[in-house]
């Protein structure tokens, strides 16, 4: 069984507070700090910086968070294993997914797995690309999904949908024509995903095809996610480039539509992601496997 003291450390490292862990594990504070007390006893050194209120982690504590990491991992792959001898899986498998697939497209697919694993427990994190790609190479989480082009030569990428950004504006928004040149799209008052998200990365990539530099844009704005700019331009204000999925609802219900870009297109790919070396094994194997059978891959 997983040296409980190990999962207190990594629930006081990922919230960063004592009580917060408290709270997440069920048991009171002061065990808290007494099962980090006994590690800090153990390894001879402190792992955590304690300044006020708020604590980080020391050099100390940065590398048994890599091997608790590791442990926790093994941990769930052994697991995994045990259970399909005994013919009920079992295990956790930790996902992360970058914002769009995070909100709109894995959530059903999830349900549809718990439903067929009752038992297999699903954690998922969401954030911009880079963030998810930082997360698996911190092995934080097993298995990714993000957008955007691989650009990391130690993260393994495979292929899972193809979308496509639509330019879109509230349909309150009576100004701008139903179809636009180029030259009017270099126009527009576009509101879009910040610094680090594919979804920036595949726009001005996009753009550089068609020799338009993304400095000739006119930005109004750059937001932290696609649900701001939807709020945004909800308000009859700006005009937003984003994924099909995200929007879908607000076009089939007359809320946004979509402005044409005969000379513009932004195609984009989804990708799977893990670290590079084997082929994902166990449950992450059987996840994988499960997502492409449903989406018929």
């Amino acid at each position: 069984m997983l040296d409980f003291r190990l999962r207190v450390f990594k629930s006081v490292v990922d919230n960063l507070s004592f009580t917060k862990a408290s709270n997440e594990l069920f048991i009171s504070q002061p065990a808290i700090t007494k099962h980090i007390k006994e590690l800090e006893s153990e390894f001879e050194v402190k792992l955590f910086n304690r300044i006020g209120n708020k604590i980080s982690l020391t050099s100390a504590g940065n590398i048994l968070l890599s091997y608790t990491d590791h442990i926790i991992s093994l941990h769930n792959e052994a697991k995994f294993e045990i259970s399909q001898l005994k013919g009920n899986l079992e295990g956790t498998l930790r996902i992360g997914a970058s914002s769009t697939i995070a909100q709109y497209i894995i959530p059903a697919t999830l349900a549809k797995f718990n439903v067929n694993f009752p038992d297999i427990k699903l954690s998922l994190i969401s954030g911009n690309t880079e963030y998810i790609e930082q997360r698996l190479l911190k092995n934080e989480i097993d298995i990714g999904i993000v957008e955007g082009k691989p650009n990391k030569a130690d993260i393994q990428y495979s292929s899972f949908l193809n979308d496509e950004l639509l330019v879109f504006t509230s349909v309150q928004n009576s100004v701008l024509t139903s179809t636009i040149s180029n030259e009017e799209f270099l126009t527009l008052p576009l509101v879009l995903r910040e610094r680090g998200s594919g979804t920036l990365e595949i726009i001005e990539k996009s753009l550089r095809h068609y020799q338009i530099s993304p400095k000739q844009l006119k930005i109004l704005m750059f937001l932290g996610s696609t649900e701001a700019i939807k709020s945004f331009i909800q308000t009859g204000n700006g005009v937003g480039i984003d994924s099909r999925y995200a929007i879908e609802h607000e076009l089939t219900n007359n809320i946004f539509r979509q402005i044409n870009t005969p000379g513009l297109k932004f195609h984009r790919q989804f990708y799977f992601i893990s670290p590079i070396g084997p082929a994902p094994v166990g449950l992450t194997k059987l996840f994988l496997e499960f997502v492409r059978k449903h989406y018929n891959l």
